[in-house]
């Protein structure tokens, strides 16, 4: 029969390593106290504990030893299974890599549409490499990839035909005019489903990218995946691979899920952010693994007069449990593009390492709309050159049309619960003079491998602190408590 000593010296793993300290060679047991006290002596008080920090910041591997497993996958009202299930094959489709299947994918997306209001469709993608240009996909429809399935975006910039410029933007977002359409694209549509056996989508992004850089770009890149105006759409348990431009991409939609997916781009290629949701209501972003060159996550909503004028908000959204590293941008950015309004967003359990910012609020004036009631909560950052950052001038506008006098509305951000190891610069909040940035509120802060010399730079916002190290700018001095934070 155990006895409590025995039940404590067996499963309380703080009370076995004392007990080890203890043992060994003074100088190993002086180091071993002097680690505690200086882990008490950090103050973090019991709603973050530094003993929760992910096993990946001191092993190189990416994992949380604990947190929410909360899910907001309930945004996507589960659908029936499919009346119809087809075979690319069985539409002419070759899997070798080097034929064009554009042709097949869009006869077997004309077939699955007659079943739209008749018990759906879904289209398996068996093992192979299929080749395709661009193709529509089609309400109450699933895309599944099998294991070792691989669809690859044609070389062919003629496969991926210019469609209209998006309203809200008023142009392509690199270039005047259309812009290319995506790989996979859908306008209007419900019940989408896009998922699989961790197949892969690899949009082949090399051909656009050298384009960029040669500065011979026509045309704004196509998106890896677009959907327009749709609703009740999952994207799950697959790989995206190299992006020409932004990969998923839903704008204007609502009750979208985006979760256990890896998307992956070279870590110099130019704009090809992981998720950009954009004026869009009811989004849930979770457990996503992503590296690329720019933002792993960018809510959106329009851009200058064009987004102001439709006045789309993104709303509702949600992004739990990423993990990645971006060398340019930010784990999750909210702007610039944000004509449109950005409210109630919530970012838990973010993980970002080896990138340029952990989270990042980005508008100018022009922009008008507003950011409000942004929730971060529970971010762990390795080696990130600027934890936080708010940034303002970036000088780009899409035509001389923009309005100075629109200023942008930042107000109510609450950050709480961050621990940074090796950073390398404080954070940089700049807020605009004719529109200072308000209720800017933080909260168990802790940034660890700054010079001493190093200070907070913060102009024209306000709010306050609690528990922040090192010391923040006077602007958030507000309600400072060495003890407790306020509630």
């Amino acid at each position: 029969m155990s006895t409590c000593r025995d039940i404590m010296e067996g499963q309380n793993p703080i009370l076995n390593s004392i007990k080890r300290g203890l043992k060994r060679p003074l100088w190993a047991s002086l180091l071993f106290l002097f680690t505690v006290i200086l882990l008490f002596s950090l103050q973090i008080n019991k709603e973050y504990s530094i003993f929760s920090i992910p096993l990946g910041f001191m092993s190189g591997r990416v994992g949380f030893i604990s947190g929410s497993q909360r899910s907001c996958a309930d945004f996507f009202k589960q659908v029936p299974a499919r009346k119809v299930v087809k075979s690319i094959t069985d539409f002419g489709g070759i899997g070798d890599g080097k034929t064009s299947n554009t042709d097949a994918f869009q006869r077997a997306m004309e077939f699955m549409a007659r079943f739209t209001d008749t018990g759906g469709s879904q289209l398996v993608v068996p093992k192979g490499r299929w080749l395709t240009g661009s193709f529509n996909l089609t309400s109450n429809f699933t895309l599944f990839l099998q294991h070792d399935a691989v669809i690859l975006g044609s070389q062919d910039p003629k496969e991926w035909p210019i469609i209209n410029a998006l309203p809200s933007y008023g142009r392509g977002r690199e270039r005047p005019g259309g812009r290319h359409i995506s790989l996979i694209h859908g306008n209007d549509l419900t019940n989408v489903v896009i998922t699989g056996e961790n197949g892969t989508i690899d949009g082949q992004g090399k051909m656009w990218w050298e384009l960029w850089w040669n500065r011979t770009l026509v045309h704004t890149r196509g998106h890896l995946v677009e959907l327009i105006n749709s609703q009740n759409i999952l994207i799950q348990n697959l790989t995206f691979l190299n992006s020409p431009f932004w990969t998923i991409h839903p704008i204007y939609c609502r009750n979208i899920v985006i979760r256990n997916m890896t998307i992956l781009a070279p870590l110099d290629t130019p704009n090809t952010d992981g998720i950009d949701p954009d004026s869009s209501l009811n989004v849930c972003i979770e457990d996503c693994y992503i590296e690329s060159g720019d933002d792993l996550i960018a809510v959106k909503s329009g851009w200058d007069q064009y987004g102001m004028k439709m006045a789309r908000p993104s709303t509702n959204i949600i992004v739990r449990r990423v993990k990645g590293t971006t060398p340019t941008c930010s784990g999750v950015g909210i702007g610039s593009e944000m004509s449109g309004g950005v409210s109630n967003v919530i970012i838990e359990d973010l993980y970002v390492k080896d990138s340029a910012a952990g989270v990042r609020i980005k508008t100018d004036i022009g922009r008008g709309g507003y950011i409000a009631n942004i929730t971060i909560n529970n971010m762990r950052m390795e080696r990130v050159k600027v934890p936080i950052r708010f940034s303002r001038g970036a000088n780009d506008h899409p035509d001389k049309r923009w309005d100075p006098k629109a200023l942008p509305k930042v107000r109510g951000i609450h950050i709480s619960n961050v621990v940074s190891l090796d950073s390398k610069r404080p954070p940089l909040l700049e807020g605009i003079e004719e529109a200072p940035f308000e209720e800017i509120h933080m909260k168990n802060i802790s940034l660890f491998g700054l010079d001493p010399s190093m200070r907070w730079k913060c102009e024209f916002i306000s709010g306050s602190s609690c528990s922040v190290f090192p010391t923040p700018c006077s602007q958030l001095l507000k309600n400072e408590s060495t003890f407790q934070c306020p509630n």
